[in-house]
């Protein structure tokens, strides 16, 4: 399964106030580059995931956003630095390239 065309569109239009974005198509997903930076993740089920690290990952956990995680056979359980983006911010173009912005702060 991969990301679609419209899911995509979508991703790039929530977020076109950053400025210019560029992208780059990872094992199903999408990823989301400011500068040079990577900053969000569209997986292929449409979910969007922000990159968090320092404030901006203290912030998503304290809010209570869903932390990416995953566990091998017989391994501990991983959890990536990627929180998926809350509905609200999926309905608000301006929240989500304000929570955006202060991710990439933070990276």
């Amino acid at each position: 399964m991969s990301v679609s065309d419209a899911d995509i569109a979508f991703a790039l239009e929530l977020f076109e106030g950053l400025g210019p974005l560029t992208t780059r198509k990872m094992m199903g997903g999408l990823c989301l580059y400011r500068d040079g930076t990577i900053f969000a993740i569209l997986n292929p089920d449409g979910s969007i995931w922000l990159k968090g690290a320092g404030r901006a990952a203290a912030r998503m956990t304290e809010e209570g956003w869903t932390r990416w995680t995953y566990a091998r056979e017989g391994k501990k359980t991983t959890a990536m630095p990627y929180w998926r983006l809350p509905d609200t911010a999926l309905d608000d173009p301006a929240l989500a390239c304000d929570l955006a912005r202060d991710a990439l702060s933070q990276l």
